[in-house]
């Protein structure tokens, strides 16, 4: 017994299969992240390396140069680049596509592991780290004030902000741009160092020796028991200025006596502004696979309860929100759906001309649709443009089948056979036709999973989503379709006016169609001329086409990078910076929410090296 007559004469068995695939395609659906694009993890591994005080040709000659030496040496290194500045090395290592990101990643940590031995003792323990596609920023939220410095918005992003933010359910991490951390500067004059023969070398061994705060045990006695604590740890300027650095001779010479202590930001060659007004932003990162716009919705969320508490001189703006494009890319894809469905279901009853028969196929493609979810979750693929593209292509594609299986069977009700029956022996008929045809759709979408690249990795949900939705349609046409098919159709001895008034046009559209066939059967010499010339004319038109991955999309956003010369200061570049600010504003029309970053980055001798200025509207 086919598996089409056991849903005929179980008709519950055969409601109960479509709902089960409706159920775990609903809660498959429930579980799945959107993404704007699938996630595609490049294969480059960053080693980063910080030596705090050595000048870039220090860092290139005993850093950068034997790391690379050592992780040269790696199989399937695609490209191998470096820069070396003033405290810091990094090197950027590129594998091929088609390389395992973890395999690639143990490989350059153990090569790293065997280059300690001959970089410098005192450097910090080097950093690799992987590239992550869903480790980009999603919203960026600026923090502003008119009387608090950045060192105080910095404790209000990280105590309140951060704090509030980074449980927020798939994000990642919290990070703080421009961030001015508190730091205690030393400043030394060299000629008061020369009189009393000392160095900044041994100022840093005494801030070492004594600037620490060291376990001093405890106090037991019969009935208590008191930890110890030592208070060693200098807290303020008059603290730090009072430290003694040597003592010789009953001579005692303090930071004071070679300099004095200040109070201030840890970083200073970098700033961060909001239309020429400095700031600090809080960023969002988030997980791999996380839902992007379920985060930027509590975000917002969360936000306006943080607004509640926050003092009256605190602003917030939101830089940006690429989740905003998200959401216009998959609400674009969804009207596409729905508009995709409705001209499927126009279609289907132009055709068939009768309100009976156009519902069956009808409620083949929810079905099947809702069922390609759940692959979507077994296979761990994401909500994206490409995975509803796919979706908007298997519309046309699942109904298929069940029109196959639909006419088939009503042609035999139309000469008069019992529904039951017809509904078995129509589908037993067509069964192996509906087989091959799915099968032969799947394999054309199958073999994108083999290919190669980044194109390879991100069609690759977009060839299984359709792949699938396919296969659940030929599941559903030779089970659910049948069965309502012998419930449903019934035989009309007398048609509605609809289809009185269109069946002139059906049969004359047959009759040409029968005589076009004839002609080219009796002429079958033409297939070959025919078919030579559809190639030419496809390979002509495809090399002719420009070549790209994916369309250019506007953002309406507009970044400038600014070089400096060299000694420049920073208010030279803030002068440059609001010159160029002020011809953007000549040249942009003003728009709502128009918004000017600039950043500012300094050099180790204090100069300006470079500014940035980014344009959102």
């Amino acid at each position: 017994m086919s598996l089409s007559s056991i849903s005929i004469q179980r008709p519950v068995l055969a409601i109960v299969m479509s709902i089960i695939i409706i159920v775990f395609g609903v809660l498959g659906y429930t579980y799945l992240g959107i993404r704007e694009f699938p996630s595609v993890d490049p294969p480059i591994i960053t080693v980063s390396t910080s030596y705090v005080g050595a000048n870039a040709d220090v860092i290139e000659s005993q850093i950068t140069e034997p790391l690379e030496e050592s992780v040269n040496g790696i199989a399937g290194i695609k490209s191998l680049t470096s820069s070396s500045r003033d405290g810091r090395s990094t090197i950027t290592v590129e594998f091929d596509i088609d390389v395992d990101l973890e395999a690639a990643a143990n490989d350059v940590r153990d090569r790293v592991s065997r280059s300690l031995s001959v970089l410098p003792p005192d450097i910090d323990m080097p950093i690799v780290a992987k590239a992550d596609a869903d480790a980009t920023p999603i919203v960026f939220l600026n923090v502003q004030s008119d009387t608090r410095d950045l060192l105080q918005l910095t404790e209000i992003a990280n105590n309140v902000f951060k704090e509030r933010l980074q449980t927020i359910n798939g994000v990642s991490s919290v990070q703080i741009w421009g961030e001015k951390k508190y730091a205690m500067r030393l400043w030394l004059d060299p000629a008061k160092l020369a009189a009393f023969q000392l160095s900044p070398v041994d100022v840093r061994n005494a801030l070492n020796r004594e600037n620490v705060e060291l376990p001093s045990g405890r106090i037991e006695g019969d009935d208590t028991e008191l930890s110890i604590r030592t208070i060693g740890r200098l807290q303020t300027e008059a603290e730090f200025d009072n430290l003694i650095v040597k003592e010789a001779d009953g001579n005692i010479v303090r930071v004071k006596d070679i300099g004095y202590s200040q109070l201030g930001a840890e970083n200073e060659r970098t700033i961060l502004r909001r239309d020429g007004v400095p700031m600090v932003g809080v960023v969002l990162i988030s997980q791999a696979g996380a839902n992007n716009i379920a985060i930027a919705d509590e975000f917002y969320k969360r936000l306006e309860q943080i607004k509640k508490t926050l003092p009256p001189d605190i602003k917030t703006g939101i830089g940006f929100d690429i989740t905003t494009f998200i959401r216009e890319s998959i609400k674009e894809v969804e009207q596409t759906i729905i508009v995709a469905f409705a001209l499927v279901v126009m279609i289907i009853f132009l055709f068939l001309r009768d309100w009976r028969t156009t519902i069956i196929p009808v409620l083949v493609i929810p079905i099947s649709l809702i069922g390609a979810f759940f692959i979507m979750y077994v296979a761990d693929f994401s909500i994206n443009v490409l995975t509803l593209l796919g979706i908007v292509l298997a519309i046309g594609m699942v109904v298929d089948d069940a029109i196959i299986v639909l006419e088939n069977i009503y042609t035999k009700i139309e000469n008069k056979m019992d529904p039951v029956e017809a509904g078995k022996k129509g589908s037993a008929e067509i069964f192996f036709a509906v087989i091959s045809t799915t099968i032969a759709l799947a394999a054309v979408f199958m073999p994108v999973i083999f290919l190669q690249g980044i194109t390879g990795r991100l069609f690759r949900e977009f060839g299984i989503v359709v792949a699938g939705a396919v296969l659940i349609s030929a599941f559903v046409a030779l089970t659910l379709t049948p069965m309502l098919s012998s419930k449903i159709l019934k035989r009309r001895e007398k048609h509605n006016w609809f289809y009185n008034i269109t069946e002139p046009f059906f049969v004359k559209l047959n009759e040409t169609y029968q005589r076009q066939l004839k002609y080219f059967v009796a002429n079958r010499r033409l297939a070959i001329p025919a078919t030579i010339f559809a190639i030419i004319l496809i390979y002509i038109l495809f090399s002719t086409l420009p070549t790209e991955l994916a369309p250019l999309e506007d953002r309406s956003r507009l970044s400038i990078n600014v070089t400096a010369q060299e000694g420049a200061t920073f208010e030279f570049m803030d002068r440059y910076i609001d010159e160029a600010v002020n011809i953007l504003k000549e040249k942009i029309p003003e728009k709502e929410g128009l918004i000017y970053l600039t950043s500012t980055i300094g050099g180790a001798d204090g100069s300006v090296k470079s500014g940035i200025v980014n344009v959102i509207l």
